[in-house]
């Protein structure tokens, strides 16, 4: 951990708006921290009320088999976050409590469930589209909003564990989703600029696992799939990624049978808001106290 993102971590911590859990990269929030993610949450949906999206809102869990059927497993293993029950009787319950009491292993008794933590917003809307059959002949348009989690604890205030994504999701022919993706890296650019923040579009890569992760990562930056826009938050060399703009060519068509009303393979793509990422970019650029913002700023979020 950089000293940077030690000093803002405790500043956010000493002011109130971010409530330590024991955890490092898992905090409540404040009405002050959650009243800026409600008002950007509401300036992101003005900027794409123009599209009419149908709006769609998923739990922060997905059914275990559309995970496993979606590969999320073959390329971020490391991320990944399933959701374990106690299955046994009353003579396992027993040990269980005396191992808490021991401060010993007491997970070895959990079963996997049917429910793994939403690793994006995006993941649980695939299976769901393609069992309505072909899309119609202006493709699908999907505003989703949805907790999320990935397993890469951090003290850098910027990486949380459980976080919220809001997406727009298109899905379409080639030409429909490259278009869609296009408007909103204009769109998300002007947006984050209204807000008085420093802001850099730049190519990008996931997190791809393992050897052949790098490959993909290559060969993902090489196409220029993946997008983010980058507001400094913890560090000016290193900015942060609040705003990603992905095309996904047919992959999920493929894996979901997802197709165009023509019967071809349709293509997706996104655009995501990290939600606590961009209200942290908020708070450091303009103060801990809402009230002192600029007033340019509070215009754009509050009206005033």
């Amino acid at each position: 951990m950089s000293n940077a993102q030690a000093e803002f971590l405790k500043l956010l911590l000493e002011h109130g708006i971010l409530i330590d859990m024991g955890v490092d990269g898992l905090y409540g929030r404040s009405g002050v921290f959650e009243d800026v993610v409600e008002r950007f949450s509401i300036l992101v949906a003005a900027f794409g009320k123009e599209d009419k999206a149908e709006v769609v809102r998923f739990p922060p869990g997905m059914s275990r088999s559309q995970f496993e059927s979606s590969g999320y497993m073959k390329s971020f293993p490391q991320l990944a976050g399933t959701i374990h029950s106690f299955s046994g009787n009353d003579r396992e319950h027993a040990a269980l409590l005396a191992k808490m009491e021991a401060k010993e292993d007491w997970t070895e008794d959990q079963k996997a469930t049917d429910v793994v933590l939403t690793p994006a917003a995006c993941y649980p809307l695939y299976p769901a589209i393609a069992k309505r059959g072909a899309l119609p002949e202006q493709g699908g348009l999907f505003d989703l909003y949805s907790y999320c989690f990935r397993h890469e604890p951090a003290i850098d205030p910027a990486r949380m564990q459980m976080f919220r994504m809001r997406e727009y999701v298109r899905i379409g022919t080639q030409e429909q989703v490259v278009s869609f993706r296009q408007t909103w890296l204009e769109r998300g650019e002007a947006l984050m600029k209204s807000l008085g923040v420093q802001v850099a579009l730049d190519v990008a890569n996931d997190p791809f696992f393992g050897r052949a992760g790098k490959l993909l990562s290559n060969n993902q930056r090489d196409q220029k799939l993946k997008f983010e826009l980058l507001i400094p938050i913890t560090s000016e060399e290193n900015p942060t990624a609040c705003l990603s703009f992905n095309y996904h060519q047919d992959h999920f068509g493929t894996k979901w049978g997802l197709c165009t009303c023509d019967n071809a393979v349709a293509h997706t793509a996104c655009v995501g808001f990290g939600m606590e990422r961009v209200a942290l970019a908020l708070f450091k650029h303009h103060g801990m106290d809402v009230r002192s913002w600029p007033r340019a700023v509070r215009k754009v979020l509050w009206g005033e």
